[in-house]
């Protein structure tokens, strides 16, 4: 059986395996302030075009969004995503938990647009209760998306130039960064995203990492008493040095964007081959996140060799199957999807 069902069901990048036994017998500062994280965030900082920025280092994603968008909102505040936003269905509540409200916009083909978010604001301002609703204070975006699609440097400024208007941060999901940056047609780097975002971070858990994220804090008035936050929050890892380490190997030389592209690349030639086959996509993107709707016997064909998630239903009733291809598939795997996709 070959695994599609995510991003991240193998361990680590055998790099990242080999620095932390070669530094294992070694003793380091704890909580992240040690030579690593030093390491990691200059090596990150090469490919972002600026050093006025504060790095730390997480361990998941859902602990860095409610980490970093609690710190920057107050309680009377509220963040802003697409109705399919990671924040809103796959976090079980967290931004809730600590007693903040998610204003939800519906999605184009899993992105929030400019258009939507300028809906919501314009309901606030002309509130004449505002003492009786939420303040919209933060834009989250996850690219590249749930479906798998990222946003155009177009449509990022168009939001940004939102959230300029109207004194609103902007907050950009990377946990699969990578995937999106190396995908064909994408017109954004990290100097760009590095321009346009109050904080963003870079995926390390699916995107090579045994774990971790890269938060990256740009505004200014989000880096004050940011680490308490972390504490506060159960984000500072005592050991930190080995998010530090992993990092540091995955930009040191670039790793981390060749494997990521390679990732893509395998997920195109799986595309193509479904395209080829007359099944449909959807939506359509670029990236490691594969959308195809299967019908009964197409499903039952494929899940003999294969496992892949449910995703719903498309208008014409057949399934929605994700199929991811990672850092980790290699050329096999691939050749045994294909080959079962082309025998349908």
């Amino acid at each position: 059986m070959f695994r599609w069902n995510n991003d991240y069901n193998q361990g680590a990048h055998p790099a990242i395996l080999q620095a932390l036994q070669q530094t294992n017998q070694y003793a380091y500062a704890g909580y992240g302030l040690d030579e690593w994280c030093d390491k990691g965030s200059l090596a990150i900082k090469k490919y972002l075009g600026r050093t006025d920025v504060d790095i730390h280092f997480l361990i998941g994603g859902t602990q860095t969004n409610y980490t970093l968008i609690s710190h920057a909102l107050r309680p009377w505040q509220s963040a802003v995503c697409a109705d399919c936003g990671h924040i809103n269905v796959h976090e079980t509540g967290a931004l809730e938990h600590v007693g903040l409200k998610i204003l939800t916009a519906p999605a184009k083909d899993g992105k929030l647009t400019a258009e939507a978010l300028h809906a919501i604001i314009a309901a606030y301002r002309s509130s004449n209760t505002k003492e009786h609703i939420t303040e919209p204070k933060l834009v989250y975006l996850s690219s590249p998306s749930e479906l798998g699609t990222v946003y155009a440097k177009s449509e990022l400024l168009a939001i940004k130039h939102e959230c300029l208007q109207n004194d609103l941060l902007l907050f950009i999901d990377g946990a699969r960064l990578g995937y999106g940056l190396g995908a064909k047609g994408n017109d954004v780097d990290l100097k760009t995203v590095a321009s346009l975002a109050d904080a963003f971070y870079i995926g390390g858990t699916k995107c090579g990492a045994l774990f971790g994220e890269a938060l990256v804090i740009v505004n200014d008035a989000l880096k004050k008493h940011f680490r308490a936050s972390m504490k506060q929050n159960g984000g500072m890892l005592a050991k930190g040095w080995l998010l530090g380490l992993q990092f540091y190997t995955l930009f040191a030389d670039g790793l981390y964007f060749e494997i990521t592209k390679k990732a893509d690349e395998q997920a195109d030639r799986i595309r193509d081959a479904l395209i080829k086959k007359g099944i449909p996509l959807c939506p359509e993107n670029r990236t490691n996140q594969i959308f195809a709707s299967l019908d009964a016997e197409q499903e039952k064909i494929l899940a003999q060799g294969h496992i892949f998630e449910q995703e719903g239903y498309d208008p014409d009733g057949r399934k929605i199957v994700r199929f991811c291809t990672s850092w980790s598939t290699d050329e096999t795997a691939v050749d045994a999807l294909i080959a079962d996709i082309e025998s349908l």
